[in-house]
């Protein structure tokens, strides 16, 4: 059993109130770690990891971090669902999968937590074990169900 919860909201806020009780501030934003320098935390099987890394952030003189929370909102879903239900490519246990994600619409299942140190960024997440799947789908939807054949390109050939 995974010792991270369903829905990640009491997380949020344990997280809020410590780092706020470090004397830190909060910068609202996602670092995308594919577009600038990022090391990535490792908290290995510790659910409690990331007190540490606000710790280290704290002890490296980072006056505030960086906070992304994601929640599954039900028009993201019924996006997904569209797209894969529409989609040539993608099989009926891809839909199926895509309609389990309706019990978690409004739970959070992404944070990252995030400072600017000597020009890189140091990042902790924590995710849920749906959150990992619902991404997978998304990659899926996006792959495949984006993909058009227009067809009218050859009967103009020929």
């Amino acid at each position: 059993m995974s010792p991270i919860p369903d829905d990640l909201t009491t997380v949020k806020d344990d997280m809020i109130a410590f780092i706020e009780g470090h004397g830190m501030r909060r910068f609202h934003g996602y670092v995308d770690f594919e577009e600038v320098q990022c090391v990535m935390w490792e908290a290995g099987s510790n659910p409690d990891g990331w007190k540490d890394f606000v710790e280290l952030a704290k002890s490296s003189g980072a006056a505030f971090l960086t906070m992304h929370a994601w929640t599954l909102e039900r028009e993201e879903l019924d996006g997904l669902l569209e797209r894969l239900s529409n989609s040539e490519f993608t099989d009926g246990d891809d839909v199926e999968d895509a309609r389990w994600f309706r019990s978690h619409v409004g739970k959070v299942g992404f944070l990252q937590l995030g400072w600017a140190y000597q020009g890189s960024m140091f990042l902790c997440e924590v995710s849920t074990e749906w959150y990992e799947r619902y991404q997978r789908l998304l990659e899926v939807s996006d792959e495949f169900g984006g993909l058009a054949i227009d067809d009218s390109d050859q009967d103009e050939e020929t």
